[in-house]
């Protein structure tokens, strides 16, 4: 009898401790496949925060231009660098709004969110190295969160930053 009932809690024991193990690695799996994977996302607000970018880019590269103007790099070639960077980005994002119109779904623009962060990126940098005003900061404040919020839908490393 003895026996029988260690048996039973022996098979009962390993039984449990399998479909522990199981669910604890299958779980693992499910969220390396969410991370992997773009967010499920309306085309439509997709679409939305492609406006906000397109919109706040207009108007960073307009106070960008004129805070260059008004400090100790106008008239020189890293001015020129820069304003064509940023002039670089509007176009970028016009692109991306152009091919995102054309295109039924919208994770096919992924090749077009990766310029635009790229050239971003080296914008930010311009942004972190030197003391602008505090409208062309804010502005590329916003600009920075649009992309990243750009950069998280479509699973890309946010400006700045790592991925997510």
């Amino acid at each position: 009898m003895k026996k029988t009932i260690t048996a039973f809690f022996a098979t009962t024991l390993f039984f449990f401790a399998a479909a522990f193990v199981t669910t604890v690695l299958t779980s693992t799996e499910v969220n390396a496949q969410r991370r992997n994977r773009p967010n499920r996302i309306a085309k439509a607000e997709v679409e939305r925060i492609i406006k906000r970018v397109e919109e706040r880019t207009d108007t960073f590269v307009k106070q960008f231009d004129s805070s260059l103007d008004n400090s100790r790099l106008n008239g020189t070639r890293r001015e020129d660098n820069l304003n064509q960077r940023a002039r670089d980005l509007e176009n970028a994002t016009d692109e991306l709004r152009r091919e995102f119109d054309r295109r039924d779904t919208w994770n096919e623009n992924r090749d077009e969110v990766q310029k635009c962060l790229n050239i971003a990126s080296d914008i930010n940098v311009a942004m972190r190295n030197r003391r602008f005003n505090r409208a062309t900061e804010n502005n590329w404040a916003n600009v920075r969160t649009e992309l990243n919020e750009l950069a998280r839908v479509y699973g890309l490393p946010k400006i700045g930053g790592s991925y997510r």
